[in-house]
């Protein structure tokens, strides 16, 4: 991973990146995620997640820590990856210390359905 993707419009104006970065922490493969997730980078998100799951990874994390922005498309990502990995036998934990992130969490419940913590589990 380690790139960065710009987003494509059907108008050509110039659209919001997303920067994806693989680690791995204990059981955890992490992707840190920086820019913006919306509609135009968001599969981006996707297609890095399925990635790891056809690869057999089967603990995953997501770092929203340095996400600036995250509209219902990216939203709609991380709930379509919990259900991959759970359906699969996995678990998806979301790392977020982003008050912004955390408060959109928040405000949609989805900090109820997901598994959002501080850091990257040590297990």
């Amino acid at each position: 991973m380690g790139e960065r993707v710009r987003g494509s419009s059907s108008d050509g104006a110039p659209e919001p990146e997303l920067g994806l970065n693989l680690s791995v922490v204990g059981a955890y493969s992490v992707i840190s995620v920086s820019g913006e997730i919306d509609m135009y980078t968001a599969p981006k998100l996707r297609e890095a997640v399925r990635q790891l799951t056809a690869e057999g990874r089967m603990h995953v994390a997501i770092d929203l820590t340095p996400t600036e922005f995250c509209d219902s498309t990216g939203l709609g990502v991380l709930i379509g990856a919990r259900r991959r990995l759970t359906d699969a036998g996995g678990d998806l934990v979301v790392v977020c210390t982003n008050p912004r992130i955390s408060k959109l969490l928040d405000l949609t419940g989805l900090d109820k359905v997901l598994d959002v913590r501080e850091a990257v589990p040590d297990e």
